[in-house]
């Protein structure tokens, strides 16, 4: 079951990539821009998850794919890694997968010669991971 955490993860990871959330049968988008903010997502960022996740939306959906934000939300889903460009996409528990993966209509991705999309990050705990690593292989 894909967990509220990793769906807004996912939403993170595309937006980066210039995806947009449509709703309203396509008459409303949402991209917020940015999405990171240091070692948290951005105010415009947790702005828009709210509103996606509100009933009042109605169905929103990743551009690209069919499947809408509210069923990637039941226990019927899961986040796994796209084997083509390893982003996060939503496969089903039982049944058919998704159709696509979003990275399905981007031009020249994957890209390994631009930084991948990312969670935020806390520097700290980064830099104590590093420094535990290079303290280990010393010793």
């Amino acid at each position: 079951m894909a967990t509220k955490q990793e769906v807004k993860g996912y939403l993170a990871y595309w937006f980066q990539l210039g995806k947009r959330v449509i709703t309203g049968n396509g008459k409303a988008s949402f991209l917020p821009q940015p999405v990171l903010n240091g070692d948290r997502y951005s105010q415009e960022f947790e702005e828009c998850w709210q509103k996606i996740i509100s009933p009042e939306s109605g169905d929103c959906y990743l551009e690209g794919t069919y499947e809408t934000i509210a069923e990637l939300l039941t226990p019927v889903w899961n986040m796994l890694p796209c084997s083509r460009c390893s982003m996060p996409v939503a496969a089903r528990n039982v049944g058919m997968p998704a159709l696509l993966c979003p990275c399905n209509d981007l031009p020249n991705w994957p890209n390994t010669e631009l930084p991948a999309p990312r969670e935020p990050i806390k520097t700290q705990d980064q830099l104590q991971i590093i420094r535990d690593r290079l303290v280990k292989n010393i010793t």
